[in-house]
């Protein structure tokens, strides 16, 4: 038996997962993301996404981001027929950031087509997919819950584990010749999609306690960083808040939707209820962040012991609180940038390079008594990372704007494990089996940083995988 994998994203670059698993010439397709950052250049990316679905059994989802599942559409479109597995809230979670996706593609395509209208030019750009190629894909997922084990094909078996990164994000344990009677027989694949942090709110810890792999597809885009610790980054909200409340200024967090929305409305709760933070108005201004919060409430099964004490014993619900309110129409939305402060607004999309906070970055970032503060991964080439870099002017929706506005990050509430809580966790698992580290999902400076470290700590054999170069793997 011949077993090879080769990946179609993700190599070198953090977004665009899409990593392949052939066994004898029948594929399984991990992952089936989106690439994300300079609008133009992704869509050019995104389109060029093509694969043999002849020999394409089933695909695999490990978490609902769309770098992980926003071509899953595509796919469908393109012919292919067979499951889509994914945990019950992952598949809840898909089927939003798959419509969203398309609602944006929609009225992108209607904003360039009334353009190009009144240039008298021709119009050409189409969206990659609609809402019926994403009904018709999620009639393909197939839920599958933690530790159960299910058999993709004769000799191939599935099992998610908890990968602590976003609500029922996972660990695709694939195994390929399950034997109970011989293990050593088994060839133990582990792709771990994004790993989470331990001691996160909401969310619970990575799994450390499954069978030891022979291989890892391990994620690095945090590969050369460290993140504050939890404790420090509330003392650092909290010093933000209160320095905007004095100034009378908006505090804007670009933020993604599903995960770190939830957990800064946590933290600004318990800020709050603990008296550090006056209560002043939040808005979570996201449709999409709105709709994610609503899956959150209805799987309380996935959280830690603390948010499930909040739910389950005391009845109080940790995202929504009297301070807090949740726009959903473009009304609401531009209400707010007439709005004088103090104020909160968390609004997608997290790389700033689309939705609503465009607008609310063009109307505040000018401005001294506001602060702009970056909570998670911007990547290459985007508005976030540059303001996020310090660049005196930027252009937002076509028009440059000085940027006045304090800029400050907090990296505690990154969802990502960084490069030393990754190799804690390798620490952690069972290795007596491992041959080889595959390195995806990092830029090439850090993940050069992350195989350096990772060999001075004990694990000799780490690849970083190249863009459709296959590899093979041995028992």
């Amino acid at each position: 038996m011949k077993v090879s994998g080769y990946s179609l994203g993700a190599c070198e670059e953090v977004t665009g997962s899409k990593h392949i698993l052939d066994i004898d010439g029948r594929e399984i397709m991990i992952d089936c993301g989106s690439f994300q950052g300079k609008r133009r250049e992704s869509d050019e990316k995104n389109r060029q996404f093509n694969i043999d679905l002849s020999h394409l059994d089933s695909v695999i989802v490990t978490h609902g981001h769309l770098d992980h599942c926003g071509l899953l559409p595509v796919l469908t479109k393109k012919g292919y027929e067979g499951n889509i597995y994914a945990t019950p809230a992952t598949r809840d979670l898909v089927n939003i950031i798959m419509m969203d996706s398309a609602r944006i593609q929609a009225r992108d395509a209607e904003f360039l087509a009334k353009r190009a209208s009144k240039k008298g030019g021709a119009f050409t750009w189409k969206p990659l997919y609609d809402e019926k190629d994403c009904v018709a894909t999620a009639n393909q997922i197939v839920s599958l819950s933690y530790n159960r084990k299910m058999l993709l094909a004769p000799n191939v078996q599935l099992e998610f584990l908890d990968a602590g990164h976003i609500l029922v994000s996972s660990f695709a344990n694939i195994t390929v010749n399950p034997n109970k009677q011989n293990p050593d027989e088994e060839l133990r694949i582990l792709y771990t999609g994004d790993i989470g942090r331990k001691g996160k709110p909401i969310v619970r810890d990575p799994a450390v306690d499954f069978p030891a792999p022979d291989y890892i597809y391990l994620e690095s885009t945090y590969g050369n960083k460290l993140h504050e610790q939890h404790d420090f980054a509330m003392k650092e909200l909290e010093r933000i808040v209160r320095e905007a409340v004095a100034k009378k200024g908006k505090v804007i967090i670009p933020s993604f939707a599903i995960e770190r929305a939830q957990e800064l409305v946590f933290a600004l709760h318990l800020l709050m209820d603990k008296q550090k933070i006056p209560k002043i108005p939040i808005y979570v201004d996201s449709p999409m962040a709105t709709n994610a919060t609503s899956i959150f409430m209805v799987h309380p099964e996935c959280y830690d012991e603390e948010v499930n004490e909040a739910f389950l014993k005391h009845h109080k619900n940790p995202f929504g609180f009297s301070s807090l309110t949740y726009t959903t129409s473009v009304e609401e939305s531009k209400k707010l940038n007439k709005k004088e402060g103090p104020m909160i607004i968390i609004s997608a999309d997290g790389m700033c390079e689309a939705g609503r906070v465009l607008y609310h970055l063009a109307n505040n970032i000018s401005d001294p008594k506001n602060t702009i503060l970056i909570v998670g991964y911007m990547a290459e080439n985007t508005l976030g990372r540059r303001i996020k870099e310090g660049e005196s002017e930027v252009r937002i929706l076509g028009d440059v704007y000085k940027v006045n506005a304090k800029i400050e990050q907090l990296n505690a509430f990154s969802a990502h494990a960084d490069y030393s809580e990754m190799t804690s966790w390798l620490k952690e698992i069972n290795t007596s089996r491992l041959k080889k580290i595959f390195l995806v999902h990092g830029e090439k400076e850090p993940q050069a940083f992350f195989k350096e470290h990772l060999i001075k700590n004990g694990f000799p054999n780490v690849e970083i995988v190249k863009d459709k170069e296959r590899y093979f793997f041995d028992k």
